[in-house]
C-alpha cells in the first residue's frame, strides 16, 4: 500500500511528538508542517530539515492535498479545520478536546458520518497500558465507587504561555478534565447524573470570564462519585499534585508514582501519565476487624513514556484507516466526557448543580 500523506497543523509538544511518530512509521509520509510561529521550523530541524513548511492552513492543504491530517492546534481552532480537512476529504487524528464547543464536536461527528472518513481523537491514556490495568482494578473493586483524581501544574517559562493562550477558549477542568472523566465513566460503565464545580481566577494574566484553577464532582447513577481538580500556573502548589485514587466495597486501587508525583515534576508532560507502580488494597477483615490480605502492588516499571504513547495512538489511527474500524462508540465517548466537562464549566459560572 502507498503511504498515507499527512499534514501535521500544529508543532508545539503534541503536534511534535505526533509528528516524531509519522516520521519513523513508513506507512506515513508527511507532507507538510503548519505553525504560525517557529515551532515548525524547529520541528523540521529536528526530524531532518526536509518537509514543506506553511503558515497558512488553507494554503497548506490546497499545496500538499494530504490523504490525511493532524490537527494539535489550540482547541478555537479544532472546528474550523477538521470540517474543512473532512470536506477535503482526509482522515483526521485531532488532539483533545475534539472542538471548543458541543455544537462544533457535534458538527465533526456529522461530518465525518457524511464523508466516510475517520476521526480518531487525542484520548491518550486510551493507549497506555498502566491506566489500562488501573481502570480493570477499579472495576473489581464493587460499587459504588469513589474515585479521586487531579493534575495540577505549576506551569512556568514556556508553559505558562502554552496554558494562557489555551485559557483564552478552555477551562483546565475542560481541557484536561476530560481525559479523566472519561476514565471515570469506563470505570464505573454508569451513568452520570448530576455536577457541581468551583473555580478561582487567581492572576489578572487572563480572561475575566475564566479561571485556571477549578475542582469538579460527578454523582453517577449507580451510586458511584468522582472528584478531579486541575490548575495551572507559576502560582499552582505542587504539593499533591498526583491523586489517582479510587475505592470501593472491596477496597482501593491507587496510582503510586513516586518519582513522577515528586516535586518538580508538575509541568513536565511524561510525569502526566506516568504510573510506575499500582497498588491494590484488600478491605477484607476478619471477626477482629484485622486485613485478612496483605496489599498487592503491580510494578509497571516497563511502562511506555510520552513519544511512545503517542506511537502508538497513530498506530491505532492507522489500524482505523487501513481496517475501516468502526469509530461511532469513540466519537460518542469524546462527545460525552466534552457534554460533562462543559457541565461542570456551567456549574463553576452560575454556582449551582447541573443535572445531565
Amino acid at each position: 500500500m502507498k503511504p498515507i500523506r499527512i499534514l501535521i497543523v500544529g508543532c508545539g509538544n503534541m503536534g511534535a511528538s505526533h509528528a516524531t511518530a509519522y516520521h519513523h512509521m513508513p506507512e506515513f509520509e508527511i507532507c507538510g508542517l503548519v505553525a504560525r510561529g517557529e515551532s515548525k521550523e524547529k520541528l523540521n530541524k529536528k526530524l531532518g530539515g526536509n518537509y514543506a513548511l506553511f503558515e497558512d492552513f488553507d494554503l497548506a492543504m490546497s499545496s500538499t492535498k494530504p490523504d490525511a491530517v493532524c490537527i494539535s492546534t489550540y482547541p478555537d481552532t479544532h472546528e474550523e479545520f477538521a470540517l474543512k480537512a473532512l470536506e477535503a476529504g482526509c482522515h483526521i487524528f485531532i488532539e483533545k478536546p475534539l472542538a471548543d464547543s458541543i455544537a462544533g464536536c457535534e458538527k465533526i461527528i456529522a461530518k465525518a458520518q457524511q464523508t466516510g472518513k475517520k476521526v480518531v481523537v487525542g484520548y491518550i491514556l486510551r493507549h497506555h497500558p498502566s491506566w489500562m490495568r488501573f481502570i480493570e482494578e477499579a472495576q473489581k473493586m464493587g460499587k459504588p465507587l469513589v474515585m479521586r483524581m487531579n493534575l495540577n501544574q505549576q506551569s512556568h517559562g514556556f508553559m505558562w504561555d502554552v496554558h494562557r493562550n489555551l485559557l483564552k477558549s478552555l477551562s483546565p477542568i475542560v481541557d484536561c478534565g476530560v481525559h479523566y472523566i472519561d476514565v471515570m465513566c469506563q470505570m464505573t460503565r454508569s451513568k452520570p447524573v448530576w455536577v457541581s464545580a468551583i473555580g478561582a481566577r487567581l492572576t489578572e494574566d487572563i480572561a475575566k470570564d475564566n479561571y485556571n484553577y477549578g475542582q469538579l464532582q460527578i454523582r453517577f447513577e449507580d451510586g458511584s462519585v468522582g472528584w478531579y481538580e486541575a490548575g495551572w500556573g507559576p502560582m499552582i502548589s505542587e504539593t499533591a499534585f498526583f491523586v489517582k485514587d479510587v475505592f470501593g466495597p472491596k477496597g482501593a486501587v491507587s496510582i503510586v508514582a513516586k518519582d513522577a508525583g515528586a516535586a518538580g515534576k508538575s509541568d513536565n508532560v511524561d510525569s502526566h501519565t506516568k504510573t510506575e507502580s499500582i497498588r491494590v488494597h484488600y478491605a477484607d477483615i476478619d471477626d477482629k476487624n484485622h486485613f485478612t490480605r496483605k496489599d498487592e502492588w503491580i510494578d509497571m516499571a516497563d511502562e511506555p513514556d510520552h513519544q511512545e504513547l503517542c506511537n502508538r495512538e497513530q498506530r491505532y489511527f492507522l489500524k482505523a484507516i487501513r481496517e475501516n474500524i468502526d469509530l461511532t462508540d469513540h466519537l460518542d465517548d469524546a462527545l460525552n466526557s466534552l457534554k460533562i466537562a462543559f457541565a461542570c464549566d456551567e456549574s463553576v459560572k452560575t454556582g449551582e448543580v447541573v443535572r445531565l
